[in-house]
């Protein structure tokens, strides 16, 4: 039998359902993350919640069959549920094309818009829940993460072994990555690097990072120009971003301190307060049309790494998604609630 806490609902028939009012989302714990403690692992799946939040989530929201406590050391397999409260959420896509599949792997082109994991504002509208309606409950798990507004590639294991192995190449490095992205204004230069320590928390957002030569950890990205056009008369580019280096929005905010930030991100885009006020659901007209994409302009185009099985190298791309190749090419954009952008 699960136990609950005294202060919360009732405990849930099954995983899948809650008491009404309430949504219980599963969380398996994946091999990269064993030996965590359990505060530092919800940390890394729920990242927009403060510490208290997440420490208050452990004593009153956790359902598990053993009592699992903030410093308790996750393992794989660990399986544990978080009740909340149901909230309306933002629409979500749920056609995520499969680039490849073995018994070892899953190889998807992850579409903008769609989270990883669950968050503070998507509980069901998740790479994660789709891969378990689609496959079953331990089909597959991703094996790293991309930005909820991120288009592009995201390779699962299907096994304890594929995952294992993939947490290793992964948090070592010994993964090729190549990302494709759209920016404002037009570097002189065919090739660039961006070398600027990366530290995480702005004074604005918590989520959010900075370059801190102090503070900040080594980072480094190399950048080519790929194609240079202009859209109602203003200057973009399209570059080949390649990260040596793997710090959260390291892409995002390398292109901001060169000059040319990603169009679409609220985050590092022209106006600091946009991410908060789109958070809020408050976001003015004016700056969607300012921000010229409902999304950054971020596809993470190709992967290559050695393949956990035969041990070959295995390469992956995803080809830039219809929405920045419209962009490119002068076509209408479909904004925020009421807004669109058309090149002249």
């Amino acid at each position: 039998m699960s136990e609950t806490r005294a202060d919360s609902p009732p405990a849930p028939p099954s995983s899948r359902e809650a008491s009404e009012g309430y949504i219980d989302i599963e969380y398996v714990v994946e091999p990269n993350y064993a030996g965590w403690r359990l505060e530092r692992y919800l940390g890394e799946k729920i990242r927009r919640l403060p510490r208290n939040r997440i420490l208050g989530i452990i004593q009153r929201g956790l359902i598990c069959e053993h009592r699992l406590k903030p410093s308790t050391l996750v393992y794989p397999g660990l399986t544990f549920v978080i009740r909340r409260r149901v909230t309306d959420e933002p629409d979500f896509p749920t056609e995520v094309p499969v680039v490849f599949q073995d018994d070892w792997l899953l190889v998807l082109d992850k579409p903008a818009g769609l989270p990883i994991h669950p968050t503070a504002r998507y509980q069901n509208g998740t790479l994660v829940s789709l891969l378990r309606e689609r496959f079953g409950e331990r089909f597959a798990e991703p094996a790293h993460r991309l930005d909820r507004e991120t288009s592009g590639l995201v390779v699962c294991g299907r096994s304890t072994e594929s995952c294992r192995v993939l947490g290793r190449l992964f948090l070592s490095r010994d993964v090729h990555k190549e990302y494709l992205a759209i920016c404002e204004g037009q570097p002189a230069e065919d090739t660039f690097v961006v070398d600027a320590p990366i530290a995480e928390g702005t004074e604005l957002i918590r989520i959010a990072v900075r370059i801190d030569a102090v503070e900040g950890k080594q980072s480094r990205t190399r950048f080519q120009v790929v194609q240079r056009f202009t859209r109602d008369g203003e200057p973009f580019a399209l570059l080949r971003c390649y990260p040596e280096t793997g710090r959260q929005h390291q892409i995002r905010i390398h292109l901001q301190a060169a000059g040319f930030p990603l169009v679409g991100d609220k985050m590092y885009g022209p106006d600091p307060g946009y991410f908060d006020r789109f958070s809020k659901h408050c976001l003015e007209p004016e700056a969607w049309v300012r921000l010229r994409l409902p999304r950054h302009a971020l596809h993470a185009a190709h992967i290559s790494f050695t393949h956990p099985g035969s041990r070959q190298t295995v390469r992956f791309d995803a080809p830039l998604p219809a929405d920045l190749v419209d962009f490119i090419d002068g076509r209408p954009v479909a904004m925020g609630p009421g807004t669109a952008v058309s090149a002249a």
